[in-house]
C-alpha cells in the first residue's frame, strides 16, 4: 500500500501516518526527517540542503527527490509506504510521477485531510516537538501520554513550539498551502486515486475513518 496524506498544516497528517506505520506496518516517509538525517550524517545532499535549510528556504524539488529516490531503494519500503510532506506542489508531483515509475512502486491512494481552517489554526498553535527525539505532540489533540518517556534520555520529553507553529506566522502557512499545494486535490482526483477525508474531531475516529477510506479503495 502505497499512500500519499495531503492536508493543510494542522489537518493531522503526522499524527494519522503514525497509525497508520503501527497498524499496516509500512514505513512513514518524511521528508523533513530525510533531510534532517542527510544533514546530520554528512551526505552529498545533506551538504547541498544545510545551507539553504540553515537559512530558512525550502530545499529545492532535485535535492528533495534525491533523498526520496535514496529511501524508496531501501528494502522496508517494499510492501509499501507512507509519504509524509511531498509533493507540496504540482511541479514535485509530476516528478514524484515519474520517479514511482521508474521504482515501479505507482501510488496506490492520496487521501486529503480536511479541516475548518478556525481548528487549523488551534491546532498548530498547539503543536510541540521534543526537543531530544524530534517527536511532535499536540497539547491539545495528542499529548504525552502519562508516565511516557523520551526514547533519546529515558526522562520526560522536553518540549517546545517551533517558530514556524506559533500562531503568528500561521495564517501565511495557510496561504502558502492554498497557493501551492491545494492544486494538488484536482491533480489526483483528475487521475481517479484521491479520497476525501473530514478530520475533524478524536484522532481515533479520524483514525478509523481513514481505515474504512482504505479498506473501499483496496
Amino acid at each position: 500500500m502505497r499512500i500519499i496524506l495531503l492536508g493543510a498544516p494542522g489537518s493531522g497528517k503526522g499524527t494519522q501516518s503514525q497509525r497508520l506505520i503501527e497498524r499496516c506496518h509500512i514505513p512513514q516517509v518524511s521528508t523533513g526527517d530525510l533531510l534532517r538525517a542527510a544533514v546530520a550524517n554528512g551526505t552529498e545532499l545533506g551538504r547541498k540542503a544545510k545551507p539553504v535549510m540553515d537559512a530558512g528556504q525550502l530545499v529545492s524539488d532535485d535535492i528533495m527527490l534525491g533523498v526520496i529516490r535514496e529511501r524508496l531503494s531501501e528494502p522496508d519500503v517494499g510492501r509499501g509506504f507512507v509519504l509524509d510532506g511531498f509533493p507540496r506542489n504540482l511541479a514535485q508531483a509530476r516528478a514524484l510521477d515519474e520517479l514511482l515509475a521508474q521504482l515501479g512502486q505507482p501510488l496506490d491512494t492520496v487521501v486529503v485531510l480536511e479541516v475548518d481552517q478556525a481548528e487549523l489554526v488551534r491546532r498548530i498553535s498547539g503543536r510541540r516537538t521534543c526537543r531530544r527525539c524530534d517527536r511532535v505532540f499536540n497539547v491539545f489533540t495528542s499529548p504525552p501520554a502519562p508516565g511516557e518517556t523520551c526514547p533519546a534520555n529515558g526522562g520526560p520529553h522536553e518540549l517546545f513550539q517551533r517558530p514556524d507553529d506559533k500562531e503568528s506566522t500561521v495564517e501565511k502557512r495557510l496561504r502558502v498551502y492554498e497557493e501551492k499545494t491545494r492544486p494538488l486535490v484536482d491533480f489526483y482526483a483528475a487521475r481517479g486515486i484521491l479520497r476525501k477525508l473530514p478530520a475533524e474531531g478524536d484522532v481515533d475516529a479520524v483514525a478509523a475513518r481513514l481505515q474504512s477510506v482504505l479498506k473501499k479503495k483496496g
